[in-house]
């Protein structure tokens, strides 16, 4: 999929292979915003009952307040706005996105956000913010799942949806393993009733 990054109707055509439930379009890189807001301003006829945005986390060019304000200006029928802690350096500017805002459990290369205890901080002053659980990084970041575990003791009633997919030795996003889905099946398990957003393409 990463030949079409930007080509928002590609990837929802893609993303309808798989499920017409739930759907995170993701602008991983800064300008790849621009784009996605004109594509969502057009209001396409989009099925999916549950959709994510992914807000950038690289190539960032213009200062958080503006990036927040950007981030505002999505479509109010846009269910979640996922959003790295390890980027947010001003808590109180993302506050304005309200409920709409979610932040994601971070990879042990990351500085911040990693497990429950040095999320709890930043959730605190986002009171409204929901969680989502991306489950390859909790299980990277401890193997035992412990954390995972304690990730989930505190958040559950701010879980708004999951990242699944095995990560590779980099910590980059690959098709769910066999061997990591029966792993993880008692995490898995308790996260059954919200959506599931696949962060890579089914393995063949």
């Amino acid at each position: 999929m990463a030949e079409d990054r930007g080509d928002w109707e590609a990837l929802v055509e893609q993303a309808l292979v798989t499920s017409s439930f739930a759907v995170e379009l993701a602008a991983l890189s800064e300008r790849e915003l621009p784009g996605l807001l004109e594509y969502l301003d057009s209001t396409p006829a989009l099925p999916f009952r549950y959709l994510s945005v992914h807000a950038p986390v690289k190539h960032r060019m213009v200062g958080e307040a503006a990036l927040v304000e950007r981030l505002a200006a999505l479509p109010p029928w846009v269910d979640a706005i996922v959003v790295h802690p390890d980027v947010i350096d001003d808590p109180a500017l993302y506050r304005r996105l309200g409920s709409a805002l979610v932040v994601e459990n971070m990879d042990p290369r990351k500085p911040a956000g990693r497990t429950a205890a040095e999320l709890a901080p930043l959730m605190a002053q986002l009171p409204e913010a929901g969680f989502c659980f991306d489950v390859a990084h909790a299980a990277a970041v401890d193997p035992s799942l412990q954390e995972a575990h304690r990730l989930l003791d505190r958040f559950c009633g701010r879980l708004r949806h999951l990242h699944v997919s095995s990560l590779d030795e980099d910590c980059h996003h690959i098709p769910l393993a066999d061997a990591d889905e029966q792993a993880w099946t008692s995490v898995l398990r308790r996260c059954r009733d919200v959506p599931w957003i696949l962060e890579a393409p089914l393995a063949s």
